[in-house]
């Protein structure tokens, strides 16, 4: 998990500096609504994805809809070891 925490990091500095040329933080510039429309999006995008054959597809799209998930976490103030600490204790 060392690039999901690296990707938190960057995301979080994203949103500290909103620089002018980034996507990610035009879409915190956006906020919310504009975030969870990418997760929906992008989750549509997994579904369409998984019920064809080509698995690099539905890696690619995973990716997009972790990368947008991650966003919204960030943006909520929600940290990767939280979810990970919810997880854990589901599974204990």
């Amino acid at each position: 998990m060392s690039f999901l925490n690296e990707l938190e990091d960057v995301l979080k500095l994203r949103k500290d500096k909103l620089p002018e040329n980034s996507y990610t933080a035009r879409l915190f510039r956006e906020g919310d609504d504009r975030i969870l429309k990418k997760i929906v999006e992008e989750a549509g995008e997994v579904v369409i994805a998984a019920k064809g054959t080509d698995r690099h597809e539905v890696v690619h799209e995973s990716a997009d809809l972790l990368f947008h998930l991650m966003m919204l976490l960030v943006h909520k103030g929600i940290s990767l070891k939280e979810i990970e600490d919810e997880l854990q204790k589901r599974h204990s």
